[in-house]
């Protein structure tokens, strides 16, 4: 906004140069698509992840189906982490040899995940599986889908601010090495006595 005021101010100084102007315009476009470009593209962004995320959300849930498993026998958590201070600590997750039936009613057993602190044998919880009974991850619910929405609206407008402030960056450089190399051939041309009085009189 500065360099907008500044330039804007000077636009009628018989100094004003051809780079001065592109200076201005670029700070004014970069500006605009902070403004106005990068809030769209977020919109647009988040809009389109939210709207994919329901979809694959809908397959899964199509595809995946809770069923009751229960408990043979615990299975001991092993830690390849022998400092008690620093292995990690999964509060309310053990695992668990179970049984389920599947829903396409074929009997499975094996070792899955269980939310019961202390599963004991005979006890029953809930798992997700395929059509063919094999362990799945829970299917994304909308809250979750909505949650990397956002991220991904506010990620592809902090992208579309940052690639128009790398521009503008860009082109600042190169209008400092023009102005440099301008600089240079009007100090050639006044000549190497140009501090002299009196010289070329």
């Amino acid at each position: 906004m500065r360099t907008i005021r500044g330039l804007w101010r000077w636009r009628g100084n018989p100094l004003w140069r051809r780079t001065d102007r592109i200076e201005g315009w670029a700070a004014l476009a970069t500006l605009l698509c902070v403004l106005l470009g990068a809030p769209l593209v977020g919109v647009v962004s988040g809009t389109l992840c939210h709207q994919a995320l329901l979809d694959a959300a809908r397959e899964q849930r199509a595809q995946r189906k809770a069923v009751t498993a229960v408990v043979i026998r615990p299975v001991r958590p092993v830690s390849f982490d022998t400092d008690p201070e620093t292995a990690p600590v999964r509060e309310g997750l053990s695992r668990a040899v179970a049984k389920w039936r599947a829903p396409d009613g074929t009997s499975h057993t094996g070792a899955v995940k269980t939310y019961l602190r202390t599963p004991r044998t005979g006890d029953r919880f809930r798992i997700w599986t395929d059509k063919q009974g094999r362990p799945v991850t829970r299917p994304m619910n909308r809250a979750a889908a909505a949650t990397h929405s956002v991220l991904a609206g506010f990620g592809g407008a902090l992208a579309t601010a940052g690639a128009a402030e790398g521009t503008r960056q860009l082109v600042m450089w190169r209008l400092v090495r023009r102005r440099h190399a301008e600089w240079d051939r009007a100090w050639d041309k006044a000549g190497p006595d140009w501090g002299r009085t009196g010289t070329g009189s």
